[in-house]
């Protein structure tokens, strides 16, 4: 029996998952968690196989409860379903140490077969995001502006670009006007732009926000 918490704020997104996942007799969903702090106890106290995480919850950003979940569980492997595209974030959850990413609207079609895969200690990820990840050899210098950032960074930068001031950054990612303002310099600086608007017009472009 395959052991499986679900780890997300929606329920139904979770009712959804199981609904899928009851169809299979080796497939046991034994917890769930509306948020980041919930999913990594449940880590620790519980007989896991498997975490299917998704990237937005909403105490904690999904790639910073991936990084405690490896730190507390090296070996427990996490599956990371988004609603987001894979440009968005795949790559960050793989190099945190995701066994793999797919989207919400995919999983109907690959949950399963990915879990699976998965547990049976393979990676579940798409040829693109393969290549890109093969890609992450090149120079900083090759590599657009965005990926340069820390997952810090890049959160942050999706905020402003969907229109967030400082100060309501600062409240979601529970972090001070003035830290927030540094991370914005930093992002500036290494984009090499200017202000707010270059900012907003670059990750339009790159689809990185809706």
């Amino acid at each position: 029996m395959i052991r499986i918490l679900i780890a997300d704020d929606h329920p139904l997104i979770r009712e959804g998952f199981k609904r899928i996942l009851k169809e299979h007799s080796d497939l046991s969903v034994v917890k769930e968690a509306q948020t980041g702090q919930e999913a990594l106890e449940y880590v620790v106290k519980e007989k896991l196989d498997i975490v299917l995480l998704d990237i937005g919850l909403p105490d904690r950003n999904g790639i910073d409860v991936l990084k405690e979940m490896k730190k507390r569980r090296p070996k427990l492997p996490v599956l990371v379903l988004s609603m987001y595209p894979e440009n968005r974030f795949a790559v960050r959850a793989i190099r945190a140490g995701a066994a793999g990413y797919i989207t919400k609207e995919s999983a109907a079609e690959e949950l399963v077969k990915a879990i699976r895969k998965i547990v049976g200690g393979g990676r579940y990820i798409s040829s693109t995001l393969a290549d890109k990840l093969a890609g992450d050899l090149q120079t900083e210098s090759t590599r657009a502006p965005h990926e340069i950032l820390s997952d810090r960074e890049y959160e942050i930068l999706c905020l402003i670009a969907s229109g967030k001031t400082v100060s309501e950054i600062g409240e979601k990612l529970h972090l001070s006007v003035k830290t927030v303002s540094t991370y914005r310099s930093r992002i500036l600086e290494k984009m090499k732009m200017k202000t707010n608007a270059e900012l907003t017009h670059y990750t339009i472009t790159n689809r990185l926000v809706d």
